[in-house]
C-alpha cells in the first residue's frame, strides 16, 4: 500500500521479497478477496485493500494512544490523589512526603486536606479521599487503622529563654513555667495530662490551642512554654524555638486510616510508604539530636 511493489515493501520490511509475493498470494487466497491489481509492474490496491488499510491505520493510532496514556499513568498524567491529615502530621511531614511523591508522579494532581480528628471518618466513608494521617485510632468496622509511626512529646521554650540552654526538663519544672497546652480531650493532651498526674503535679495552663501550630506561635512570641508533639517541630522548620525533652513517659503512635472495603491507588500507597519513612527519619534524627555524645570520656550535651 505505501510502496506500490514488492520490491519496495520488502526492503521497508526487511524481508525477502519472494517471501513477501507468497504472502500476498496466501492472503487473497485465503480472504477469497483480490486486495492488489497488478498493473504495469506496479501493485494497485483495490477497493476492498483500501478499507482494510484505514481500518489498520485506525487500530495503530488507537495503540499508540494507549501506549501514551499508560506512559501518562507511570507519570501520574489525568490522575488524582486526595489523601487527608490531622494538623500535626500535615505541618511538617507532608509536605516533606509529598515533595518525594512529585519526584515519583510529577504529573499528579493532588487534593490536600487537614482535618480535626472526628472528621476523619466523614472524609473516607464519603468518598472524598483514600486515606487520612490521624494521630489516634479507635474502632470502626469500615476503617483500617495502620501504625504509621511512634514519636514523643516534647517541650518548646523560646530560642532566647533561660530554659534553652537546657538539654532536658522534667513534668516539675515546666509546671513552674506559664503552660500554654493542647487541650486534654486531644490524644496529645492526654498523654501530656497523664504525665503530670502520675507525677502528682498540679499544673495550670494559662492558654490552650486546638492546633500545634498555634501552640507554637504562642510561645515564640513569648507567652511561655509548651508541650508538643515532636513531628509539628520537626527538623527546625519553626523559628523561634528550641525543643527540650522531657523527663518522662510521653510516647505516642500515629496511623493512617483508609477503608477496608476499597484497594489504595498505587498513588496512595506509594504516599503512605513515604509519610512513614519521613516520620520514623524526624523521629530518629530528633531522638539522636537529644542524646548525650561522649568526647574522650566525657558526656556533653
Amino acid at each position: 500500500m505505501v510502496t506500490g511493489s514488492i520490491a519496495g515493501a520488502a526492503r521497508l520490511l526487511n524481508v525477502s521479497a519472494p517471501g513477501l509475493s507468497r504472502l500476498m498470494k496466501y492472503t487473497e487466497d485465503s480472504l477469497g478477496v483480490r486486495l492488489f491489481d497488478r498493473r504495469a509492474g506496479r501493485y494497485v490496491p483495490t477497493p476492498q485493500a483500501r478499507n482494510i488499510f484505514d481500518l489498520l491505520d485506525t487500530v495503530h493510532r488507537k495503540i499508540d494512544d494507549l501506549q501514551t496514556a499508560v506512559a501518562g499513568l507511570g507519570r501520574g498524567n489525568s490522575q488524582e490523589l486526595c489523601i487527608a491529615s490531622v494538623p500535626s502530621i500535615a505541618n511538617v511531614m507532608v509536605p516533606r512526603a509529598i515533595a518525594r511523591l512529585r519526584q515519583r508522579y510529577p504529573e499528579l494532581a493532588l487534593d490536600i486536606n487537614i482535618l480535626k480528628i472526628e472528621e476523619a471518618i466523614d472524609y473516607l466513608l464519603l468518598g472524598r479521599g483514600e486515606l487520612v494521617a490521624i494521630s489516634s485510632r479507635f474502632d470502626h468496622p469500615l476503617i483500617e487503622f495502620e501504625l504509621l509511626a511512634s514519636g514523643r512529646l516534647t517541650c518548646i521554650v523560646p530560642e532566647n529563654s533561660p530554659l534553652a540552654a537546657r538539654a532536658t526538663i522534667t513534668p516539675e519544672e515546666m509546671a513552674r513555667h506559664p503552660l500554654i497546652g493542647i487541650n486534654p480531650k486531644d490524644p496529645y493532651g492526654a498523654i501530656m495530662a497523664a504525665m503530670f498526674t502520675k507525677s502528682g503535679i498540679d499544673y495550670q495552663m494559662n492558654v490552650k490551642a486546638r492546633f500545634g501550630t498555634t501552640v507554637c506561635s504562642l510561645v515564640a512570641a513569648g507567652l511561655g512554654i509548651a508541650i508538643i508533639d515532636e513531628f509539628t517541630v520537626a527538623h527546625n522548620v519553626v523559628r523561634g524555638l528550641k525543643s527540650i525533652e522531657i523527663e518522662a513517659d510521653t510516647a505516642f503512635h500515629t496511623y493512617v486510616a483508609y477503608r477496608n472495603d476499597l484497594p489504595l491507588s498505587a498513588f496512595a500507597e506509594h504516599f503512605r510508604k513515604l509519610l512513614r519513612e519521613e516520620m520514623v527519619l524526624a523521629s530518629t534524627y530528633a531522638s539522636n539530636a537529644k542524646a548525650p555524645k561522649t568526647i574522650q570520656g566525657r558526656t556533653v550535651t
